[in-house]
């Protein structure tokens, strides 16, 4: 769909026509302490985590993480979904909404430290053993929580990006980017943190109506190809049109509570410094395999990889021996794009889940 008709939509077609309502004002953000390392100064420093609690006194559980540029309430339709039956720990991610952060965003927050935030929001709720949930990069704290803690992720779920595993050498943002040229963006944030940061700021809430898009509501075609802006390619754009799949009062919610920090710490996982520190620490273990059940809901539509292919390329699946991949039409973000469809897919999985683990095999044996 071209811009001149996106901005001629009306704003009653601006969300998600039949997902379920999700209001997040209606839910209280809860928050706790949890220690993270300064690498920097070389020391350790408290931050804190905020989160959802939904439905505390559910059995069953799943620890939601999103991904880049999102927050909790990303997981809304999910959220309206399954909380009657699941106990769901919905967090902002350090840095992100009103989690803070330790303050060095070169390499201090790798996956290693990010899992240390999930387990630390566990401890503190009462949650021993659970499923973890993950979109983008969410998906990769997912995939590393269950890889170094099997002990809790008894289960989790990738959206969108596959299992990036560190099996193959390192690979740079410009490694990547000869591969897949709309990472381009990437190198931009790798190399020019700081200005990118400047530039995200400008307008929070143009910034993020120009990333969270969908197949029927286009952003330009140069975009994210760009080693030196990211929103260069929506410089003829007066006024981006709202998120396609939010309504405005959800859409403000997003911007009032992604303006708590801006972006000023937000782009932890595209530095070199806590990519090469993921990377590194996993070597060093040597252990890439996750045995745990696995569920892989892989986009076919979005502009930024071909997943599948990806997925293929990178031999995901070979360290992943219970996983299940399902592919569904979408961009980058299908569980907001295409919620039922999503929700079906993850339904089906976790009730087949639920009938052939008992709880006992809710505990993997820690290999690390």
């Amino acid at each position: 769909m071209h811009w001149s008709t996106c901005l001629a939509l009306p704003l009653s077609l601006s969300f998600v026509v039949g997902a379920a309502t999700f209001n997040p004002r209606a839910y209280t953000i809860q928050s706790t302490s949890c220690r993270a390392v300064d690498r920097v100064l070389n020391e350790e420093v408290d931050i804190t985590i905020d989160y959802a609690d939904i439905n505390p006194t559910a059995e069953k559980s799943i620890i939601m993480v999103h991904g880049w540029p999102s927050l909790w309430s990303s997981w809304g339709y999910q959220i309206e979904e399954f909380k009657d039956e699941y106990r769901m720990i919905a967090i902002d991610i350090r840095g992100f909404g009103g989690s803070t952060h330790p303050g060095d965003v070169q390499s201090s927050s790798t996956l290693a430290d990010i899992t240390g935030d999930l387990t630390c929001v566990l401890e503190h709720v009462g949650i021993q053993s659970t499923i973890c949930l993950g979109h983008d990069w969410g998906a990769e704290v997912c995939y590393e929580a269950a890889r170094r803690r099997p002990d809790i992720f008894y289960a989790l779920v990738g959206v969108t990006v596959p299992y990036l595993h560190a099996a193959s050498p390192f690979a740079d943002s410009a490694q990547l980017t000869a591969v897949m040229p709309k990472l381009a963006y990437q190198v931009f944030f790798e190399n020019h943190t700081t200005e990118a940061v400047a530039e995200l700021n400008k307008d929070i809430r143009r910034s993020l109506r120009a990333t969270l898009r969908t197949v029927n509501s286009t952003p330009p075609d140069s975009f994210l190809t760009s080693t030196s802006t990211y929103l260069g390619a929506y410089v003829n754009v007066t006024e981006i049109p709202p998120i396609p799949f939010f309504t405005l009062d959800y859409e403000d919610y997003f911007v009032e509570r992604f303006s708590i920090q801006k972006f000023d710490h937000t782009l932890i996982f595209y530095t070199r410094g806590n990519r090469y520190g993921a990377w590194q620490s996993t070597q060093a273990q040597g252990n890439y395999t996750i045995p745990q059940p696995v569920l892989s809901v892989l986009p076919l539509n979005d502009p930024v990889a071909d997943w599948v292919f990806a997925a293929k390329y990178l031999k995901s699946g070979a360290f992943l021996p219970q996983l299940t991949t399902k592919t569904m039409e979408g961009a980058h973000w299908p569980h907001l794009e295409h919620p039922q469809v999503f929700n079906n897919i993850l339904r089906a999985w976790l009730e087949t889940l639920e009938h052939t683990l008992t709880p006992a095999h809710r505990v993997f044996s820690d290999e690390l």
